[in-house]
């Protein structure tokens, strides 16, 4: 009888750890899971609006969107005080709208180093002087440059039609000619 007794106990032990639901999912990889059909992720969501709908609010006050300079060539560049290829960057920036003018060529200096770092704007603009507005990117944009990675400056290079010519993560002299054919490429593009 105890024997039959423990059987039973033990039976039904078994039966109610296999009736446990199962841990969620969890993901390995960039692949999205799902639970009960719903989607589940790792990975950054995308923008839920379009490039052209994207705003920024600039240091001189007042906000831009990106869809106002379709017609000219843009270049969206995420950059930091703290950053050395940001400041490595910003004078060859710089050299390319002296050479294609504000008339062809839009550059927006978009800062992402948070709060802490608008204090510093001043005297790093004294060292390396900005020819080209500094403003800070709405959640979205900053959603849209990031979603890849966290490293800067990230560099977003489009065509007169708004489309995307090139993207450059990171900066050096080695690339420079890259970002100089893109920008012809971009200053090229008709509406």
């Amino acid at each position: 009888m105890k024997v039959f007794a423990i059987l039973i106990v033990i039976c039904s032990a078994l039966i109610v750890a296999g009736c446990r639901s199962a841990a969620a999912p969890v993901s390995i990889s960039n692949k999205p899971v799902s639970i009960n059909n719903v989607p589940q992720t790792n990975v950054p969501l995308p923008p839920t609006k379009p490039i052209a709908e994207m705003t920024w609010r600039l240091d001189i006050g007042g906000e831009q969107r990106f869809g106002d300079l379709k017609g000219k060539a843009v270049i969206l560049d995420f950059w930091a005080t703290y950053c050395g290829p940001c400041r490595e960057e910003i004078p060859h920036l710089n050299s390319l709208l002296a050479k294609h003018g504000a008339d062809n060529l839009v550059i927006i200096g978009l800062n992402v180093g948070g709060d802490e770092d608008k204090a510093d704007i001043p005297a790093f603009v004294k060292e390396t002087p900005m020819n080209y507005p500094i403003a800070w990117p709405e959640d979205q944009l900053q959603q849209f440059a990031f979603i890849d990675g966290t490293e800067i400056p990230r560099t977003f290079i489009f065509g007169r039609d708004g489309k995307l010519v090139k993207k450059f993560v990171g900066y050096s002299k080695r690339i420079a000619p890259e970002v100089d054919a893109a920008v012809e490429k971009a200053v090229a593009t008709t509406n």
